[in-house]
């Protein structure tokens, strides 16, 4: 299959990029990234500009987007600029892609997604749910993540925390607040798009343990 990814140097996103280089069910992946990524047989790194995206390119033929963009608040520096990674981006590498044919998306979100969330981080997620499932999808999967485990390439000092927290307290905890392993919701997400099942579907939290 041809997957075309989306945020690869991101947290999740790398785990994603490995698993597909490696997963012999792949035979081309399309990432596009801001930053250079190694050389690989299977791998295309057309260079990524969100806010002029070309509208012919022959990348966006392929059998699956899986989409790992995200930021937060603090990195953004403002509610738009948030808005605009974690929803402007993601629909619009949606509509091109579906414009091209290509029939499956897979969506990495987070638990608590609601359109209708008087959080804005919650209602921004619940939002790109909203509209990547009013674009026609053959096959969409939304994963929901809790808090992500794993070694970023930016210092989160919260989110440091919080993880330190729910390590000592996991086995106390339900299922769907433990901590998600990077690698098991990039297993999640790359499974998704290689079985492509019809009509939508929500991978959560408690699935990710």
């Amino acid at each position: 299959m041809k997957l075309l990814l989306i945020g690869s140097t991101g947290l999740v996103g790398r785990h994603v990029l490995d698993l597909a280089l490696a997963d012999p069910r792949v035979a081309e992946v399309v990432s596009l990234a801001r930053r250079a990524l190694p050389a690989h047989a299977k791998l295309q790194t057309p260079e990524a500009d969100f806010e002029h995206l070309p509208q012919d390119a022959d990348w966006w033929r392929a059998d699956a987007v899986i989409c790992t963009l995200g930021t937060t608040l603090r990195a953004a520096g403002s509610e738009a600029a948030f808005r605009k990674v974690d929803h402007d981006y993601p629909v619009a590498v949606a509509r091109l892609a579906r414009q091209h044919g290509t029939p499956a998306y897979v969506l990495n979100s987070a638990i608590g997604a609601d359109a209708s969330s008087r959080f804005f981080y919650n209602r921004v997620k619940g939002e790109v749910e909203r509209d990547l499932a009013s674009l026609g999808f053959a096959s969409l999967t939304v994963v929901r993540p809790g808090l992500i485990g794993g070694r970023r390439a930016e210092f989160r000092l919260g989110e440091r925390a919080a993880i330190g927290a729910l390590t000592l307290l996991g086995p106390l905890l339900p299922r769907r607040w433990r901590i998600n392993p990077a690698s098991t919701i990039a297993q999640a997400m790359l499974d998704a798009a290689i079985d492509a099942r019809p009509g939508m579907h929500v991978v959560t939290s408690d699935q990710l343990t």
